[in-house]
Formats: C-alpha cells, structure tokens, sequence
C-alpha cells in the first residue's frame, strides 16, 4: 500500500510517500513545497495546490494522510494554514484518493509513542522506521512522512478490528447492549 503524507503550510508545504506492507515500511518520496516570498497568498496556493497535484499523479498512492489543524499562535496564522490545507485536500479529492486527516498529537502518538514529543523526536522516529541514515529535511518532509506512517499505524488497528468483528461470527452480537433473545 502507498501512502502520501502532507503537512500543510503556505509557505512550506511538506510531503512525503511510503510504500507498506503494514510493517515494514520504505520511503519513496518526499520533499518540501516552497513558495515565494514575493508571491500574494492567492498565487502561494495555486503554487501548493499544482505541485501536490502533480506529486500525486506521479506517485499513484492508494491514499492521502493529511495534518489537521489543532491550535495556531493567531486568528490569521490559522486561516492561512486552513487555506493550504484546504488546496491540499482538494488536490487529492480532485484526483480520487480516499483522504484521512489526523491531529498532531495523534501524529506523534503514532510514530513516537508520546502525544507531545519534540519535532526531533519525530523525526528521529521516522528515520528508524524507514531505515534511512538521516532525517529527512526539512522537517516539513519529516513531519509529512510521520502523517503517512501514522496512517498506516491507524488503518493496520482498523484492519485488525475488521477481521475480529468478522470471526465473532455474523450473527454474534459485539456488545451487552446489542444482545436480543
């Protein structure tokens, strides 16, 4: 399964792809979208909004795993960033891919085990999950490929439950709640 991660941002936007077999997992891509300084927001987010486009027709993944806003040190940091992530889910849902977004503590929860951990945690964690001799840079790649890993920890536990609810049987009711005599 190939995964695309992002980690919105106008004026970086960070991206990463992983190919998985559940367990073990293997970088393919990943990398950062600039934009100009002199560029107007507008043209910061068609910027954003073609490359991911172009990344994700390159890449073909089976999903897109993005960053969900959580806090922002103001009112207008959160609307921009609320506007890259939007160009970014549009990008995805324009070509087809199911789209799945996570909060950061969830992101970090996944990958290092800890809520809270420290932006070099997260990317060290990376690192070793993808058995790659550095950390990816910058750390908007890293934090894109932690996003995708996350999804491929989440999707496994889903999978998980899937096949349990499967072997109680169909007619086997899950909970106290659902029995009826």
């Amino acid at each position: 399964m190939k995964v695309f991660g992002v980690d919105p941002g106008s004026d970086r936007t960070g991206y990463g792809c992983i190919d998985t077999d559940g367990s073990r997992h293997r970088l393919v891509a990943c990398g950062a979208i600039s934009t100009s300084p002199r560029a107007t927001f507008p043209e910061k987010l068609l910027t954003i909004h073609e490359t991911l486009g172009r990344l994700l027709a390159e890449h073909r993944p089976d999903c897109v795993a993005v960053e969900n806003i959580f806090y922002a040190a103001n009112v207008r940091g959160a609307l921009k960033l609320g506007h890259a992530r939007g160009v970014a889910l549009l990008a995805a849902v324009e070509q087809g891919y199911p789209v799945f977004e996570y909060a950061p503590a969830e992101i970090k929860r996944a990958v290092v085990g800890y809520g809270r951990a420290e932006k070099r945690q997260v990317g060290e964690m990376v690192r070793l999950l993808l058995g790659l001799d550095a950390i990816p840079e910058p750390n908007d790649a890293a934090d894109a490929l932690a996003v995708a890993i996350c999804h491929v920890h989440s999707a496994g536990g889903a999978a998980r439950e899937a096949a349990a609810r499967a072997t109680r049987g169909a007619g086997t009711p899950k909970s106290w709640r659902e029995y009826r005599p």
